[in-house]
């Protein structure tokens, strides 16, 4: 399968993140008492190589490895977006984790083997890779969750978290395996061509079919979409907020990408019947996720309400089915990660040593104390909220259309119904911040290093800015299906 180290080449990303995890440990150990900046700055020097190669122009796009892995416009598309929003929440993480002294070499080496998880995701060409990628990220976020081991709330999240992801990656396994049962292969773009011959067969067809339902049924708890929603809100708010922040941003690019290769690129000549999956899922999620949203005080279990019913307008756009649906899920996920990194940033750049910022009644008065942070929570709430012109409202639009030309005109209608309840609770967020009085006893101080502030400015400044300039991410998403097969 390797006859030189040329075969290799499209593997540089994820070689030079696996060598960076792996010296990210041993001198942790060797270096306890350096670990934390020994740590940050191997781990941000990883990302940013890992990111510039794989955006490096070489090699050809196609499959390698025997079919194992892809390297195409879409896997380059979500690489650099995974890349992207690891770095930051890196940024932001480290020092809130330090603020709660929980930083180690640990924290840094289970993000970048979560990194390569999602990465070799985006590029799995082959049931054994997707399998390979998921339990990567999987087993890494089990840990991230668990790593404040004095916070019962947090070992109750994590073993909720633990239990579940099992069954789902176990009924995942159960429909791949029965996928791979009837027919005699793993590569997707071979799986994709034999089910065009095969769901004209009825016997089999019933089998393929309970096949679709474990696969889909795996994809829902991974987007965290309804029923499969139990673990998400109780693990948003029992990890440690950077924690929360990784597992809220990145991974929904890996997840989409999963979706991407199992669906339309794995098991197309399914669509009927995957499509009807996921209109009852996007449903599910769409009202439940914003009612549930609305009656929230903690502003983490909030988030990950909201993250739910956006797990709906991603299903959304997957009903289409094609290039447009396809397209417009890629923008929305993107403008989601970077949204929600934004949140929860100003969250721990208002947090205090040792306290975290996570009760709504924190905000009030934010705009008499730090206006800045206001400010910035605001174009974040905006964006989440799709408000034009910030760039939430365009991803939205999308998907909206997306749906509307699949023909699931009442989920358009009960979408848009569900995006202004949404706008309810983040509107809630601005009137704490700029119409409550502080408490009087807040006396907080936003002491965030240059970094920190550096980064979450241009984060939320970059709403704005892809707002009203949101054609050349619109173009790149579109562009992914010039490349992609399965």
């Amino acid at each position: 399968m390797i006859e030189s180290i040329h075969d290799l080449l499209p593997l540089a990303p994820e070689i030079a993140l696996t060598i960076t995890a792996l010296l990210v440990l041993m001198l942790g150990a060797f270096f306890e008492r350096q670990s934390q900046s020994i740590g940050h700055s191997l781990s941000v020097l990883g990302l940013v190589v890992t990111g510039f190669l794989v955006i490096l122009p070489y090699g050809d796009y196609g499959q390698v490895l025997g079919g194992l892995f892809m390297r195409d416009s879409l896997s380059y598309v979500l690489k650099i977006f995974i890349v992207l929003t690891s770095l930051i929440v890196l940024i932001y993480g480290s020092f809130g984790m330090s603020r709660r002294n929980l930083l180690s070499s640990e924290f840094y080496a289970l993000m970048l083997f979560a990194v390569l998880g999602m990465m070799l995701l985006c590029s799995a060409s082959n049931l054994l890779t997707i399998y390979l990628g998921l339990e990567l990220l999987a087993l890494s976020s089990y840990a991230l969750v668990a790593l404040d081991r004095d916070n019962p709330t947090g070992s109750e999240a994590a073993m909720k978290y633990f239990v579940l992801g099992a069954i789902a990656s176990g009924m995942l396994l159960y429909g791949m395996s029965l996928l791979y049962g009837i027919t005699g292969e793993l590569d997707l773009g071979i799986i994709n061509e034999k089910l065009k011959t095969l769901v004209l067969d009825p016997d089999k067809k019933v089998i393929l079919t309970l096949a679709l339902v474990f696969i889909v049924a795996g994809l829902a708890f991974k987007f965290g979409a309804v029923p499969f929603h139990m673990w998400l809100p109780d693990v948003y708010q029992g990890a440690p907020t950077a924690v929360t922040m990784f597992l809220a941003a990145a991974p929904k690019l890996a997840a989409a990408g999963m979706a991407f290769r199992l669906l339309p690129l794995g098991m197309g000549p399914l669509f009927e019947q995957w499509q009807l999956m996921l209109a009852a899922l996007a449903a599910g999620s769409l009202v439940l996720g914003n009612l549930a949203a609305l009656v929230q005080t903690n502003l983490k279990r909030m988030l990950a309400y909201s993250t739910i019913s956006h797990v709906g307008f991603i299903c959304l756009g997957l009903l289409q089915g094609g290039p447009l649906g396809m397209s417009s899920v890629l923008f929305y996920v993107i403008v989601y990660a970077l949204s929600t990194t934004a949140a929860f940033g100003v969250m721990l750049a208002l947090s205090k040593a040792g306290q975290e910022l996570e009760e709504i009644d924190d905000f009030r008065g934010l705009n008499q104390r730090h206006p800045f942070y206001a400010f910035l929570m605001l174009l974040t709430m905006g964006t989440l909220a799709g408000f034009p012109p910030l760039i939430g409202f365009f991803a939205k639009l999308q998907v909206l259309q997306a749906a509307f030309a699949a023909g699931f005109v009442w989920l358009v209608i009960l979408a848009a119904i569900c995006a202004v309840i949404g706008a309810y609770y983040y509107l809630n967020i601005v009137k704490v911040m700029y119409f409550d009085a502080p408490a009087e006893d807040d006396v907080r101080k936003a002491d965030a290093p240059f970094d920190v502030k550096l980064v979450l400015t241009l984060n939320a400044l970059a709403f704005i800015a892809l707002g009203l300039f949101w054609g050349p991410l619109a173009t790149l998403c579109a562009s992914v299906w010039k490349t992609s097969v399965g």
